[in-house]
């Protein structure tokens, strides 16, 4: 009897001691991102991928940049163990000509609660091509891309919608995507790599949200490190209709 007793303590003693080490942790699929050089008056974007590798949910309370040319943006939902979430940086470099250097505060519930991630590069003038000798243009990395439409067909208000793009570095040099524009800044974007090498693809994905109706034909710039053209423009055309429950609510307000 004894035996058991104290059998049975021994097991609730470490069924506490599990669940007192057992907490989230994050870690960074990289703590550093250099855009490089780009031409004043950018919006320079960068997704940090950060995945919980604990045995609990982690939730990111906060994200502080160093100064206000940084905006952040992150997953607010739990990050379940084993899942994935972003960190979202964009640096304004309108009126910063020069090298910059930018830390970036996250704070969770993580069993680190504080980490420092870092965004860096070179503001040149808004006229990058010119500022180049011919040898660097040629040792420069290039964006190509197959088609530069894409079109959804219909789409919902509010809905949504994932373009994908197969892009290509016909350069020498590393690839990188930087960022993209938008006139209705309702698209983002994710790269399958966050560096393409010389000779490879990568899957380029603009995360479409429509917020007019009718048909819509968006205009989104890709800028990247590509010196002769650092900036690439593709389409995405849409059929934007009412969302079905707003439709019900108008039928249930006649």
């Amino acid at each position: 009897m004894r035996k058991n007793i104290y059998i049975i303590a021994l097991l609730i003693l470490l069924l506490v001691s599990f669940g007192a080490s057992a907490q989230g942790e994050l870690t960074f699929e990289k703590e550093t991102h250099d855009f490089g050089k780009i031409a004043e008056g950018t919006q320079a974007t960068y997704e940090f991928k950060v995945k919980n590798v604990g045995d609990q949910p982690v939730v990111i309370a906060n994200v502080q940049p160093s100064c206000g040319c940084t905006t952040p943006d992150w997953t607010k939902t739990p990050i379940l163990p084993g899942k994935t979430g972003v960190i979202k940086a964009v640096y304004n470099s309108t009126g910063r000509p020069g090298p910059f250097h930018k830390s970036i505060s996250v704070t969770s519930n993580a069993k680190t609660p504080n980490t420092t991630i870092y965004i860096k590069g070179d503001v040149g003038p808004k006229d990058l091509k010119n500022s180049y000798t011919q040898e660097q243009k040629l040792m420069s990395p290039r964006l190509a891309v197959g088609s530069t439409i894409y079109s959804f067909g219909k789409l919902e208000k509010g809905q949504k919608a994932v373009a994908k793009f197969i892009i290509k570095n016909t350069g020498r040099q590393d690839l990188v995507v930087q960022g993209v524009q938008s006139k209705c800044n309702c698209v983002s974007y994710r790269v399958s790599k966050p560096s393409i090498k010389a000779g490879e693809q990568a899957v380029l994905e603009l995360r479409y949200i429509p917020v007019m109706l009718k048909e819509q034909n968006e205009q989104v710039t890709v800028l990247s490190n590509d010196i002769v053209m650092p900036n690439l423009r593709l389409t995405l055309k849409a059929n934007v209709v009412e969302s079905e429950a707003n439709r019900n609510m108008l039928r249930e307000g006649e």
